[in-house]
């Protein structure tokens, strides 16, 4: 899919965040969307294919709302400057997700600040088993694709119930458990973009597996 409506229709929303503007052109906006679902339809059918856990997402139900929400933060946009979507977005689990933005795209995974049971869940897999996630994380072309997890807020002192000389003690301190890669929206131009999608999907799914396996079983 050539994604270049998407993004000038981006450009123009962000020099008219407004709800007039957006009333205005209500009509574009829904081509725009109906055409990015349409691609995530496509997307969606490809990665089930090919992952055989893969948890179908139609487009509808993995995109996400382009409004802010101003309830939270009210000082953003009325409206957010890129698409965003999730593959595989089983509930309450680690799903594969994508962002189109004006000047940058997005592929990330993971548990960004997972509430506390699941962050205790995650913990105590890496307490019986981190050396499996340290392999994962430590594969080269991982490392090559997303550099390692997400530098985010982590603990500066060992979490409740583990001793400080932990073996994997600086992976048990991080409150986010994600990954990410990104790249120029130019990129999304090229004809075997699909095709980066699914490999950067499959070079995450032992991540997110473990991320899975540790917050279900």
């Amino acid at each position: 899919m050539n994604f270049k409506n998407q993004i000038e229709f981006l450009k123009q929303l962000q020099k008219n965040n407004s709800k007039d503007w957006m009333d205005a052109n209500r009509k574009w906006y829904l081509q725009v969307r109906d055409e990015y679902i349409d691609w995530l339809n496509s997307m969606n059918i490809r990665l089930s294919s090919i992952d055989a856990e893969y948890y179908d997402t139609p487009g509808k139900k993995g995109i996400n709302r382009i409004n802010n929400n101003l309830m939270f933060h009210p000082n953003k946009p009325v409206y957010k400057d890129h698409f965003g979507a999730g593959f595989d977005k089983r509930p309450k689990t680690a799903d594969f997700y994508f962002e189109l933005g004006i000047d940058r795209c997005i592929f990330a995974g993971g548990l960004w600040r997972p509430e506390p049971k699941i962050l205790r869940s995650v913990r105590e897999a890496i307490d019986y088993d981190g050396e499996n996630l340290e392999k994962i994380l430590n594969k080269k072309s991982f490392k090559n694709r997303f550099g390692g997890l997400y530098k985010d807020v982590k603990l500066t002192n060992a979490p409740k119930g583990f001793a400080k000389d932990h073996k994997h003690i600086e992976l048990l301190k991080n409150k986010t458990f994600a990954v990410a890669q990104e790249f120029s929206t130019k990129e999304t131009f090229n004809n075997n973009f699909d095709d980066i999608l699914v490999e950067a999907y499959v070079e995450m799914l032992p991540f997110r597996r473990y991320l899975n396996k540790a917050i279900t079983v």
